[in-house]
């Protein structure tokens, strides 16, 4: 909803003559605020500004001598993904360990499988290059990320561990490479035994129990089959702690995550990090997060009354009628419930309840389809034109037969940040003509 120009100019005015009523000291007569002169002023902004320099400066020596005792343990560490400093969305170049910080949800989410759904809910955006040349790789902070609610991977990776670190979990952010090759960050979770490590993707909130491939055992031996995608890893870090791959091999299946033997892990001094991950007035990351004002219920309404609409007009064009079961449509409720509840915690349930009832709706004699599928926007005409192009979909919505009742079932689901997940169930039942 848009407010008129002149509401608008009412408020900007407003906060114009609250802007000018702001005061540095107390009002009051209180004589022992003195004003700070000008020149005072940015004397000390100039001398904060080089304190802060010169931490940037011995930083930056002492990660380039860490680098150089890690090349120096072996020749193939050259190729190893140990990334120590990144780009953020102002152009500067920062250690990641600054990009981390505990992140706790309030009530907002409720465990750390939600925390995973939430930043999944956030869409995968990939910095395009102004012209030709290589992609740049940007690393927002979290109050960049959060306020245009999309990014790259490594900034979903990167809120995605500060959620679990404010829910009480050793979570760190892993740098290396996926299927082909390409690099990928992730979140690993480390338990109280070594043995204890769990993959978290942040682009799918999928879960994975790394178990590790002993390449010293006998073929005999049978060896654990991993079923995640992340090919090798050459560091992981957190706010406190960074460290970097030094093990013989860096493949994720032969890799030990026991962060305490220091011949498989090097790491860099926690003072060091702290000193450049330090309290800053550019690098202040701890933000709540802010509720979610959509009104789910309303909103479902407005999207599925909308696609009723359009699903009937497509039909028209195709020279068909659409007769629309109501009580099929709230049917369909539950399996979204099902689909939704299994992306968050990894579990499937009511699957039974739900073919039970369609089995009471559809008469004998006729059949029943179905088509679900998820996005991440409320836009019903955007959710239609991409659901169509699946051959499923489109058989459903393009359905000829005897007795033909559409259906069609929306459930949005709403997260922190505005972040919203909407569940369509597009269905149909029929009579076939022989």
């Amino acid at each position: 909803m848009s407010l008129p120009t002149e509401k608008m100019a009412e408020i900007k005015q407003l906060i114009h003559n609250r802007l000018q009523q702001l005061d540095l000291i107390p009002a009051g007569q209180d004589s022992s605020w003195i004003p700070l002169a000008g020149d005072v002023l940015e004397a000390q902004l100039d001398l904060e500004r080089s304190r802060r320099a010169e931490i940037e400066r011995r930083f930056l020596l002492y990660a380039k001598h860490y680098w150089r005792e890690f090349l120096q343990m072996r020749d193939e560490h050259k190729d190893r993904l140990v990334k120590i400093f990144a780009q953020d969305e102002k152009g500067v170049h920062r250690c990641v360990c600054s990009f981390v910080c505990p992140l706790k949800a309030g009530r907002l989410l409720d465990s750390p499988q939600h925390a995973a759904r939430f930043v999944t809910a956030l869409g995968l955006q990939r910095s395009q290059p102004v012209g030709g040349g290589v992609r740049a790789e940007i690393w927002s902070s979290l109050f960049a990320f959060l306020a245009v609610n999309q990014g790259e991977c490594e900034s979903h990776a990167v809120l995605l561990c500060s959620l679990l670190l404010g829910f009480g979990l050793d979570a760190y952010v892993c740098v290396g490479t996926k299927g082909r090759g390409t690099s990928h960050t992730w979140v690993v979770t480390l338990g109280a035994a070594p043995e204890t490590v769990t993959f978290w993707e942040p682009t799918s909130g999928q879960r994975y129990i790394h178990q590790r491939v002993n390449p010293e055992d006998p073929p005999s031996v049978t060896q654990p089959m991993n079923k995640y995608p992340y090919k090798t890893i050459g560091s992981l870090f957190n706010h406190r702690s960074f460290y970097a791959n030094c093990q013989p091999l860096d493949i994720v299946e032969v890799c030990s995550f026991d962060l305490s033997d220091e011949s498989r892990w090097k790491a860099m001094s926690e003072e060091a990090i702290k000193s450049i991950s330090g309290p800053s007035p550019d690098w202040i990351q701890c933000v709540p997060l802010c509720s979610n004002p959509v009104d789910w219920i309303l909103s479902s309404n407005e999207i599925e009354r909308e696609l009723r609409g359009l699903i009937t007009e497509h039909r028209q064009h195709l020279g068909l009628v659409t007769v629309w079961d109501d009580e099929l449509s709230y049917m369909l409720t539950p399996a979204l419930a099902s689909y939704e509840m299994e992306r968050v915690t990894g579990a499937q349930f009511g699957n039974d309840e739900f073919q039970q009832a369609i089995r009471r709706a559809v008469p004998d004699g006729q059949s029943f389809k179905g088509f679900p599928i998820q996005f991440l926007h409320r836009s019903a005409k955007k959710a239609f034109v991409t659901a169509i192009r699946n051959d499923i979909c489109d058989g459903i919505v393009s359905c000829r037969g005897d007795q033909v009742q559409m259906a069609v079932r929306v459930r949005v689901f709403t997260y922190p940040e505005n972040a919203c997940v909407t569940w369509i169930m597009f269905a149909c039942k029929y009579k076939a003509i022989v």
